[in-house]
């Protein structure tokens, strides 16, 4: 079964969220502020979690940032009563996977958060598995969920690993927002800066430059297009 951190000082909220996760099959613990949800997470790391941005002492960025220093891939959805774009930009700019804001639907906070727990949990390989997707320095390998850079392995959050995975697997094909948004976010709508800031954040682990990106560049008035290193990106195994 999986488990979900809730991190939120506003008890009632939390004890809602906690209700409809368990009703949904998942086991959930909450935590009403930041250096307890954190002191939670080092104790029992759970395989979500939902982070509110308004916390009292260590805020929910914060939280959010020392989170990924402990478990670089969990993902974590944020609650904010902030409806502002920057405020959601910054969040997943610290590494937040995915937001809700508040008021939300309880039943649409369960399907996001059903969502990540998805994308995380790597599905049980059909025989044979899935090869490794190498593009020059990069070596993908979709069992082990594990990038590798010049024989470095990069830190990637479980939505920019999907998003990776998304673009090797379509070299050439320039990808719309809202076409992204439904093929790595599973979502039918939602807020493009979402793909924006993930984009931006893939360009600074995958590029020489990020500034100036020769991979994942950008199509105007379109959206992006990974172009490979040399032609196609190949699939194999890993070297012996």
């Amino acid at each position: 079964m999986a488990r979900v951190l809730v991190i939120d000082d506003d008890t009632t909220v939390s004890q809602v969220v906690v209700a409809y996760l368990e009703r949904a099959g998942i086991e959930a613990e909450q935590a009403g502020d930041g250096a307890s949800g954190l002191a939670a997470a080092r104790a029992r790391p759970p395989d979500a979690v939902v982070l509110d941005l308004m916390l009292p002492g260590i805020d929910g960025l914060e939280v959010c940032r020392r989170l990924r220093t402990m478990q670089s891939a969990v993902p974590v959805l944020m609650l904010t009563a902030r409806g502002e774009e920057e405020d959601r930009i910054l969040g997943l700019e610290v590494g937040a996977d995915d937001y809700v804001t508040k008021p939300f639907s309880p039943r649409e906070l369960v399907l996001r958060v059903q969502s990540v727990l998805r994308r995380a949990s790597p599905a049980v390989p059909a025989a044979p598995p899935p090869d490794v997707v190498r593009d020059g320095d990069l070596v993908l390998d979709p069992v082990a969920h594990r990038v590798h850079r010049n024989g470095v392995e990069l830190s990637l959050t479980t939505r920019e690993f999907d998003l990776l995975h998304w673009f090797l697997a379509h070299p050439g094909q320039a990808q719309d927002r809202e076409g992204l948004m439904r093929g790595v976010w599973g979502w039918e709508f939602g807020d493009q800066s979402t793909v924006t800031v993930h984009v931006r954040r893939l360009r600074e682990k995958v590029e020489a430059d990020p500034s100036h990106p020769s991979r994942l560049v950008t199509v105007f008035g379109v959206g992006y297009r990974w172009d490979p290193v040399t032609g196609e990106p190949r699939v194999g195994g890993l070297p012996r």
